[in-house]
């Protein structure tokens, strides 16, 4: 499709993060899909940053942390 950009991005996820977010219910596999649901839905993939700690997230979108685990319930 014209316009479309493809994008690589490179997420660190620190396993205590993952259980603040999930309580080990779901993987950080799925907590990284997750969360890019997440930013699509806010912003276009190419504005996403390239490498970043999961964390990084809630400081762009306040919102994250309280949205991800409804979006994971």
């Amino acid at each position: 499709m014209k316009g479309r950009t493809t994008t690589t991005h490179t997420v660190a996820v620190d396993p205590s993060y993952h259980d603040k977010l999930t309580g080990g219910r779901v993987s950080a596999e799925k907590l990284v899909e997750k969360s890019f649901e997440f930013l699509l839905e806010r912003e276009s993939n190419t504005s996403i940053l390239r490498t970043f700690d999961l964390p990084v997230i809630g400081r762009y979108f306040p919102e994250y942390e309280n949205t991800i685990r409804e979006m994971l319930t």
